[in-house]
């Protein structure tokens, strides 16, 4: 079981500048996977839906970790120096993968696996410097081993289908600015209290948070 410990956080890179303002798509990412996950989670209590998911059983924990979609996106933002684009692929990877397998949820037992592997993949695919696999899995805090077994699963269930156009990536980012502007209330409140608590150190996960998060993927799965 893996935590992440005070010696853990002190050999990871210096973040992003507390001051540097965090790029807009993640916080109109968090909203769309929050609300996303809230309806598949409704959808597969329904006595017709509940083997839906099984595809992406690979990336279920036991419970949904504690730490939350926009705290554990910015976590990978602050430590990766991964570019913003990345989180758009990433995104796009994901929406990919559940239009390939359907009947694949996304909910919160997977969504933190899927986005840790599919931003790191995204990385390789877009960026000239990134980290290794080690490193991604201690950001995201699941074994190395964890996380390469979930890079091979994410990367067959794909094909091995990585390509992004620019006019595919245009469109996704046009999506989720339609997002953004229909739900620009809820957005701004949402925002608001990112930006609130960036001086906070969210690389301080407890035991507890990163517990189910680490936990064997055998025991995983819709319950």
């Amino acid at each position: 079981m893996l935590a992440i410990t005070d010696d853990d956080q002190n050999r990871l890179p210096e973040p992003n500048e507390p001051d540097t303002a965090t790029p807009r798509v993640l916080s109109i990412l968090s909203f769309v996977l929050g609300r996303l996950v809230n309806r598949n989670e409704t959808l597969s209590l329904s006595r017709s839906s509940r083997r839906l998911g099984k595809n992406l059983e690979a990336f279920h924990g036991v419970r949904p970790p504690a730490i939350t979609i926009p705290k554990y996106l910015n976590r990978i933002y602050k430590y990766t120096n991964c570019s913003p684009a990345c989180f758009v692929v990433g995104y796009v990877y994901i929406d990919r993968l559940v239009h390939r397998h359907p009947g694949s949820l996304v909910v919160s037992l997977n969504v933190h696996r899927l986005l840790v592997t599919s931003i790191m993949v995204a990385a390789k695919v877009l960026d000239d410097e990134h980290y290794n696999n080690a490193f991604y899995a201690r950001v995201g805090g699941v074994t190395n081993a964890e996380l390469n077994r979930l890079e091979l699963e994410f990367l067959f269930m794909l094909d091995f289908d990585l390509t992004v156009t620019s006019r595919i990536f245009e469109s996704y980012c046009l999506h989720l600015e339609r997002e953004m502007l229909m739900w620009n209330g809820t957005m701004l409140k949402i925002e608001s209290g990112i930006h609130s608590n960036a001086i906070e150190d969210i690389a301080e996960i407890s035991v507890e948070d990163m517990e189910s998060f680490s936990s064997p993927v055998s025991n995983g799965g819709l319950t």
